[in-house]
């Protein structure tokens, strides 16, 4: 496979993809629950997304990458995060404009933390959605889509698979619908023997099929179904014309290893820079 090489352009596409599902998983979350507290705001070529306190999709994405950050861009994204009392958080490109890390360093932000941007090819070469993978134990893994109605089943499943690094709560089981609902998106849930396992999602944006929302039930695990899951979703992405299969992980991590395996490479390492919000806006 020919592995593209990281430039601006890819850059830019691969992080406005990213940026483009914040924004879906916002407007969804607008639109099913009419009270909640959502905002979305063009900035400096990205988008600040606002969907509640502390939410994980509470971040700033894809900024600096179309031209220089200017001050009065910057103090615009300050003031979305800042006149919400939400501490400012910015997932940043590596190829980012060399403005905005100067006004991080000017205005005191810290790194609070690391991800790998990982790049393959899309090919056929991946499993079939639904076809059994049968492995030493006996045991089989099956992948198939989820339709609406059993959105919630595969919610709870993801959640639960991620508990070990955070609770299941309410707002993480509505947020991950949220970007379960979002355009172009594809819901898998995975079952060993006919017990749910695990569940991943796929979205396409353009040529771009981002994997992510990727986990496994604890007592199903180091059972292939994270294998299963990643060739379900390669099949789908090629059926769809996509060209790249973009995926997030913490460096070093089980996650980032799983990943590897299958084909996929570190383009990049993105940095987010944060800064708390004033102590009289909180």
């Amino acid at each position: 496979m020919e592995y593209p090489l990281l430039d601006l352009k890819l850059a830019r596409e691969i992080e406005l993809a990213e940026a483009a599902a914040a924004v879906a998983g916002a407007e969804i979350m607008k639109s099913t629950q009419p009270q909640a507290d959502c905002a979305v705001e063009s900035i400096a070529g990205g988008y600040a997304v606002y969907c509640g306190p502390d939410s994980p999709v509470t971040q700033a994405v894809g900024l600096g990458l179309a031209d220089e950050v200017s001050a009065e861009e910057f103090d615009r994204l300050e003031e979305f995060y800042f006149s919400r009392g939400e501490a400012v958080r910015v997932e940043t490109c590596p190829l980012a404009h060399a403005s905005l890390m100067g006004h991080y360093k000017e205005r005191g932000y810290f790194v609070s933390e690391f991800s790998s941007v990982l790049i393959r090819p899309v090919d056929l070469n991946g499993g079939l959605a639904g076809k059994p993978e049968m492995h030493g134990d006996g045991s089989s893994v099956v992948i198939r889509k989820i339709p609406r109605e059993e959105i919630d089943l595969w919610t709870l499943t993801v959640a639960q698979g991620f508990s070990e690094d955070f609770p299941v709560t309410q707002e993480i089981l509505s947020v991950m619908k949220m970007f379960a609902l979002g355009r172009n998106t594809e819901c898998l849930l995975a079952t060993v023997d006919g017990r749910v396992a695990g569940g991943a999602t796929l979205a396409v944006r353009g040529r771009i099929a981002g994997f992510f929302g990727a986990s496994t039930l604890p007592e199903f695990r180091k059972r292939g179904v994270q294998t299963a899951l990643l060739r379900a979703r390669m099949e789908i992405a090629a059926a769809g014309r996509c060209e790249l299969a973009v995926s997030l992980a913490r460096p070093g991590s089980a996650s980032e290893r799983n990943i590897t395996r299958q084909g996929f490479r570190s383009l990049y390492t993105r940095v987010k820079f944060e800064k708390n919000a004033p102590a009289a806006q909180k």
